[in-house]
């Protein structure tokens, strides 16, 4: 229940901010504007912006520093969502239960839809890095250049795992499309938190270990529920992967298998925050939350 609630807490000021930073202006590109905030305000776990704001809560207390890059992040993350479900990569029909933004609107619109909320992230940093102080300034121009890379690497991602539909792939491959598709953006807010809050440079890297974990985690339980999901609950259709033949860790290694590799990593990212005990009680919570979601 304490997970639940501090869960809820996090994705009400998650809500609240990107409400803030939905376009609104009433003019000849309103119908962009909508298609926008259809897809960016239709809800979801939030888990990347909640990421940024749990990882510099480790660390400090003024979590307000952290808005705009959870803004950020969760542009990016719906900006992939968007395009994932166009008819040129995964041809999907609904997203959380309602219509894609390509089915509510059109493909086009769609399509600039997403461009803009990747474009309106850039915005959203260069902003904030703007009024910074000059203490500020270096951190986070690391983070926009972590930003960057960490979408063109999802972007790589995503390439291959479409180019690899239908194809036998090795392990190597398999983990190259998942490590950047999916880990990438889960690692980034993970280590944009911890940057903001100044942390050591071990500090930092221990974190990525574990973001790289929980990446993983996410996109095996992904698999796992693209087979053996409930189609009312996930909002989506179930049976696309195999319909696709995409390569996946179910495919690769069978149900069993795939449940074996996430119970292990999920282990080794809860091991990695030993060492800061109490403080780190939502982020290990976390870890379970991916491991036994069931959308």
């Amino acid at each position: 229940m304490e997970f639940k609630n501090k869960l809820k807490e996090y994705q009400e000021i998650v809500e609240k901010e990107l409400e803030k930073n939905v376009r609104k202006n009433k003019c000849l590109e309103e119908r962009l504007n909508n298609s926008m905030e259809y897809s960016l305000m239709a809800g979801g776990k939030r888990l990347r912006p909640i990421l940024v704001i749990a990882t510099y809560e480790l660390f400090k207390k003024d979590i307000e520093k952290c808005f705009p890059y959870s803004v950020a992040i969760e542009m990016v993350h719906t900006f992939s969502l968007i395009h994932d479900d166009l008819p040129g990569i995964d041809n999907d029909d609904l997203r959380r239960g309602k219509p894609t933004n390509h089915k509510k609107f059109d493909e086009a619109t769609a399509i600039l839809a997403g461009d803009a909320l990747l474009n309106n992230s850039y915005m959203i940093i260069s902003e904030d890095i703007k009024k910074s102080s000059n203490e500020e300034i270096q951190n986070k121009l690391r983070i926009f250049n972590e930003f960057s890379y960490a979408i063109d690497r999802m972007i790589a991602g995503e390439y291959v795992d479409t180019e690899f539909e239908g194809k036998k792939i090795e392990k190597e491959e398999l983990e190259y499309i998942h490590k950047n598709k999916t880990g990438a953006l889960i690692k980034l807010p993970v280590r944009m938190g911890a940057i903001l809050a100044n942390a050591s440079e071990e500090e930092i890297e221990e974190l990525s270990n574990y973001a790289d974990k929980i990446g993983l985690a996410f996109q095996i339980k992904d698999d796992i529920l693209s087979e053996v999901g409930d189609e009312k609950i996930l909002g989506k259709p179930v049976g696309n992967d195999k319909e696709l033949e995409k390569c996946t860790y179910v495919s690769k290694y069978g149900l069993e298998g795939a449940q074996n590799i996430l119970n292990e990593i999920t282990n080794e990212a809860m091991k990695i925050l030993d060492k800061y005990g109490e403080k780190a009680k939502f982020l290990r919570q976390l870890v379970l939350y991916i491991k036994n979601r069931n959308k």
